[in-house]
């Protein structure tokens, strides 16, 4: 009988299974084969910048983790650092400047640049509409999917084992615990459930009556050839222009945008991107970086997420309004990469000595789903994906 049985080999339940390792567990990790999933498809920023005090904690653990990735985890992940700047529009320079104290207070690089400073930044970069922004000098990007893939070959490696062939088809229960799960190859045993399927939660949670408010999420990326010459720029993500940019190697530019994302009951209702995607993005992007326009399109694509209606995340046990033995690891809605390495390590942590000894995840627990909490930051920004 397995001990864990993890539902997902996503970035999340890649590192939830390294870190149970890590602790001496002998986590299964179930995935399946060809899906387009969130880590496989994700933009891959590196960066602290939130509203929230809880997330920015978590992504200033793990970036320490993506920086010394070969001495912590083994493997590479690509990290590369290009720095990173927030860029808002000037009615949330307020939230800004609250948020970076905030965010310095925990330790994070990071400091208020005015538009002058962007431009010495990023020599490309229009910034006629930029009163002020934040800026991060020791963040980046990194490769999602080699992360997640060196993550489950550590854990293999400490003893865990990965089934990327078995499709998980149903939670099995008896009574008000689980008891394992049934896979496309057969049912395997378990004494604890971790639900880290992504947008395929949902579905698999309403099998054993479990109502999650996870729909999917469609999210469209595009790559832009850079110019010759073309100057180097950080990371960033510009609010006022609802989108997001960051260098793809020496020769391309990876955009995003946040608004206009379709939205599906279940992800096997999911069979194209955005419509129009690519004519927007180029054009948002060579708003802001205009020397882009020379280059050109290069290739686009898009994934699917699980997004749930206030944007954060679910994580920790199911119980009481689902069976002991289930936890949640789910809901990411666009922006689990970062903190990956933290929440598994602090999920583990909770699986392994219960909930009282991760406390820094209680406020993305399951109790909220009823209503009675919600989370607020103290310095809230507009909710990202709209």
């Amino acid at each position: 009988m397995a001990e864990i049985v993890i539902i997902g080999a996503g970035v999340q339940g890649a590192s939830l299974a390294f870190h149970l390792a890590k602790a001496g567990a002998r986590p299964v990790v179930l995935d399946r084969p060809g899906v387009i999933n969130a880590t496989g498809r994700s933009s891959g920023l590196v960066r602290m910048h939130y509203d929230l005090p809880e997330n920015a904690a978590l992504a200033w653990r793990s970036f320490r983790v993506f920086r010394d990735w070969a001495d912590v985890v083994g493997g590479q992940c690509g990290f590369t650092r290009t720095g990173f700047l927030q860029l808002v529009p000037p009615e949330l320079s307020g939230q800004l400047r609250a948020n970076v104290r905030m965010q310095a207070e925990l330790g994070i690089p990071t400091l208020v640049v005015d538009a002058e400073d962007v431009v010495r930044l990023a020599p490309e970069m229009v910034v006629d509409d930029i009163a002020i922004a934040a800026y991060e000098p020791e963040s980046g990007y990194a490769d999602p999917a080699g992360a997640a893939a060196a993550l489950l070959t550590a854990a293999r490696e400490l003893g865990g084992s990965v089934h990327q062939t078995a499709r998980a088809e149903a939670i099995l229960t008896e009574g008000d615990r689980v008891v394992g799960v049934r896979t496309s190859e057969g049912d395997i045993g378990g004494d604890a459930v971790v639900l880290a399927a992504g947008a395929w939660s949902g579905q698999l949670a309403a099998g054993i009556g479990l109502k999650l408010p996870i729909r999917s999420w469609v999210h469209d990326t595009a790559y832009v050839v850079r110019p010759a010459g073309f100057a180097p720029f950080p990371a960033f993500i510009d609010f006022g222009r609802a989108m997001y940019a960051r260098p793809e190697g020496r020769h391309l530019v990876l955009v995003g945008l946040e608004d206009d994302n379709p939205l599906r009951d279940t992800p096997d209702e999911v069979h194209r991107g955005a419509d129009g995607f690519t004519d927007r993005a180029v054009e948002r992007l060579t708003g802001r970086l205009p020397g882009l326009a020379e280059g050109g399109l290069h290739s686009a694509n898009y994934g699917v997420d699980g997004i749930t209606p206030d944007q954060q995340p679910i994580i920790g046990p199911a119980a009481p309004i689902g069976p002991e033995g289930l936890w949640l690891d789910c809901g990411f809605s666009g922006t689990g990469f970062k903190t990956a390495p933290a929440v598994g390590e602090s999920l583990a942590r909770m699986i392994l000595r219960g909930p009282a000894a991760a406390p820094e995840l209680a406020v993305f627990g399951a109790d909220r789903l009823d209503g009675s909490r919600q989370i607020a930051p103290p310095h809230p920004y507009p909710p990202i994906w709209h």
